[in-house]
């Protein structure tokens, strides 16, 4: 009975971890879109090389990880990370699926960042641009109306 307990427990811990992680952002495409459409919320899907790419750490530091995109992601947002790093490896599960969607979307370099609507409709294209949070918003701003 104990091993069931912990082997349930293992895989719940493990499956939270796939759909959302302590920043904020999921992982898995498919409970991205359940969660935007229940939420009526447009998604953010970032494409990026978290541990190689300039520009990917770069829009991270200036923009995702600042406060004031944290409070308008939290109101405004599912936020969905698509990583291809060159140093930390990713289920096969997860390299499947990022990779599949770079191909659905033409993704031909990093950072680009998609914009879903609620119903996953894809409503723009953003990458990394000065100005900080408040630049960024103000381009999903414009793409929500």
């Amino acid at each position: 009975m104990k091993n069931r307990f912990m082997t349930l427990l293992a895989l719940t811990v493990f499956s939270s971890s796939l759909m959302a992680g302590d920043d904020g952002w999921m992982t898995d495409h498919a409970k991205a879109l359940e969660k935007a459409k229940a939420d009526k919320k447009m998604v953010v899907m970032d494409f990026t090389g978290s541990d190689w790419c300039g520009w990917c750490i770069k829009l991270d530091k200036e923009v995702f990880d600042q406060k004031d995109f944290k409070e308008y992601a939290d109101k405004n947002l599912v936020l969905l990370k698509l990583d291809f790093p060159q140093k930390k490896k990713l289920t096969q599960l997860l390299t499947k699926q990022n990779e599949k969607l770079m191909q659905e979307y033409k993704v031909e370099g990093f950072p680009t960042v998609i914009v879903l609507d609620s119903e996953g409709k894809q409503i723009g294209q953003l990458g990394y641009m000065q100005g900080g949070p408040s630049a960024f918003v103000a381009e999903l701003e414009k793409l929500k109306k």
